[in-house]
């Protein structure tokens, strides 16, 4: 090439010989550029579909599907975008006779210091993209993750934003994200463990939970929240304290904290109603000292005494 020739000429004569390489390359990455797009889409869509179809995101909206579909494909587009066109730029960089070598080697090295120091940013976008199509959570749902707790704020490809109790707002990045945890998927449990002191009638115990559970159920209040009456499901266990009773019941998951609580509420009446009584806090009792001395201290109550109280 001879580059002593004014700068129009150089450029009319390269194209003249290698122009129709030059628009060979630019038409086929105009053309991969195309079709990736739609391939992408298809795969994004069929993936969605698959999980509004069989997996959790039955419960999502069409315009909540729609706009995780276009993140999905916006994200898939734009890296194979780039990677196209950084391709066929090289190319004609060929077609042009010039010397790509060093370009190439260039564009090595700086990919792998950009992927050594960028990998935990792709790995938020590629954990974020599994947890979208997955639909592992989507905001205002209660979960936990990383090690912390909270309504989902705000989700985007890279990070999650959590409001706990409190009030504090945590962000957890997506790749982070391990196991996760979702407190308000379609329904929850009341599961409750209910300890009362020896000398119960346990039948008489059990058909006064189921009576208050089925009481609940009919409720105008919340008989659209609760899904199966809370019930003794078992006798749990039989310690110092007590017998214990299993109560499970099955409520929307969004009332699992509120109708838990009018059912612990509603159980303590119940029972003080009905004459079934909780074991009483363990009881201290001062061994006898020169303090003492002279104070006669009778012997320590048994089950038997502590139940007929």
């Amino acid at each position: 090439m001879d580059f002593n020739k004014p700068p129009l000429s150089t450029i009319i004569a390269v194209l003249a010989t290698h122009g129709w390489r030059i628009v060979v390359i630019v038409v086929v990455a105009v053309i991969a550029l195309r079709v990736t797009t739609l391939l992408v889409r298809g795969i994004v869509r069929t993936l969605l579909d698959r999980e509004a179809t069989e997996g959790t995101a039955q419960e999502l909206s069409a315009i909540e599907v729609q706009k995780r579909m276009d993140t999905l494909d916006e994200l898939g587009s734009r890296v194979i975008r780039a990677f196209i066109i950084m391709i066929a730029f090289i190319m004609v960089l060929g077609a042009l006779d010039l010397d790509i070598g060093p370009a190439v080697a260039g564009l090595g090295v700086v990919g792998i210091a950009v992927g050594f120091g960028a990998q935990s940013l792709v790995r938020d976008y590629l954990n974020g993209a599994l947890i979208l199509i997955e639909n592992q959570y989507s905001k205002g749902d209660v979960v936990s993750i990383a090690g912390v707790s909270g309504a989902v704020e705000d989700f985007s490809l890279r990070r999650t934003t959590l409001r706990d109790l409190d009030g504090i707002v945590h962000t957890v990045p997506n790749g982070e994200v391990k196991v996760a945890s979702n407190r308000t998927r379609t329904w929850a449990r009341i599961n409750q463990n209910v300890t009362v002191a020896f000398g119960t009638d346990i039948d008489k115990a059990i058909q006064v939970v189921e009576e208050l559970g089925k009481a609940m159920a009919a409720d105008p209040i919340w008989k659209r929240r609760i899904l199966e009456p809370p019930r003794v499901e078992r006798v749990e266990s039989i310690d110092e304290r007590g017998v214990t009773l299993k109560i499970l019941g099955t409520v929307r998951a969004s009332e699992q904290w509120a109708a838990g609580g009018e059912f612990r509420k509603l159980l303590l009446e119940a029972f003080a109603k009905n004459g079934i009584r909780l074991p009483r806090p363990p009881q201290v009792f001062v061994a006898q000292t020169e303090a003492t001395e002279g104070v006669q201290i009778g012997p320590a109550p048994t089950q038997d005494d502590l139940a007929d109280e």
